[in-house]
């Protein structure tokens, strides 16, 4: 009996082992997410991940890990970043956030850069990333490839109030049949080099089936702010597959639209629009 249950208390010990084994499992930091660039100097490799691996024209959702020359990857930085856009005649950046850790992540970095133009062979974008570890700082720059999209995803453009504005779809990425969530940014020029987020505007949507008689759909939910600085939210009513072009009027805080035309019988689509195709 006692040879009985001292099995049985070695068995229990065994299994809670390894229950909290399986539970301390630490998932990779990069799961779902793959290599867009890597740019290095004298001290470190700084791997940049997006979820399909490139930097396109429009809203990018971008992560990025700072490994040693070893391999060992950093955990301790704090970082920000530059995005530059190198023309013919001028130059000037875009849209972007701060960069933060992400959440539940002991290597991981990330923020979103919002490009309004792709490159070319002559024109292009470089990205310069600045970082402190255990107070020394740390620089890189380098070009990196921006891809043009197919369909519309952000606009610029000057309102009637002389202001030029940036405008970026963020969701839906995936659209279904169905009442989908919609995202978007709104940003204005505010030097070639600055583009904070504009608040308390509204930006009125009105989808389109271009191929079907210019139908419309219900239950549409114009897009506001839930929070100051922070994306425009509102509701995108799909009701079958194909093309639909999602008209658009700007609104400011008092009402007057500063940009944008409302669709009817003699107005075919609004002068500023995204696209989805699915």
């Amino acid at each position: 009996m006692n040879v009985l249950k001292l099995f049985s208390v070695i068995a229990v010990i065994t299994l809670f082992i390894s229950c909290k084994k399986e539970n301390t499992i630490i998932p990779n930091d990069t799961d779902g997410l793959i290599s867009a660039k890597s740019i290095s100097n004298a001290t470190h490799n700084i791997i940049f991940y997006t979820q399909n691996g490139k930097f396109q024209q429009g809203y990018n959702k971008i992560f990025f890990q700072i490994k040693n020359l070893d391999g060992s990857l950093v955990t301790n930085a704090t970082a920000n970043w530059k995005p530059l856009m190198h023309m013919t005649s001028m130059q000037h950046a875009c849209p972007y956030s701060s960069v933060s850790k992400s959440a539940n992540s002991n290597s991981l970095y990330e923020g979103f850069i919002v490009f309004q133009m792709a490159g070319n062979s002559t024109e292009y974008w470089d990205l310069t990333i600045e970082y402190t570890i255990d107070n020394t700082t740390y620089t890189a720059t380098e070009r990196i490839d921006v891809e043009a999209v197919t369909k519309k995803n952000v606009l610029s453009f000057k309102g009637s109030d002389n202001v030029s504005y940036v405008l970026a779809m963020v969701a839906p990425s995936n659209p279904k049949v169905a009442t989908n969530d919609m995202e978007a940014m709104l940003f204005k020029k505010e030097t070639m080099m600055s583009y904070p987020v504009v608040n308390n505007y509204t930006i009125k949507i009105d989808p389109r089936m271009t191929s079907m008689g210019n139908h419309g759909s219900p239950n549409n939910v114009d897009l506001k702010q839930t929070s100051l600085n922070g994306s425009y939210f509102g509701k995108l009513s799909l009701t079958m597959t194909g093309y639909w072009k999602i008209n658009l009027q700007l609104e400011n805080e008092s009402g007057t639209i500063l940009k944008g035309e409302p669709v009817t019988a003699t107005q075919e689509s609004s002068s500023i629009f995204f696209e989805i195709e699915f």
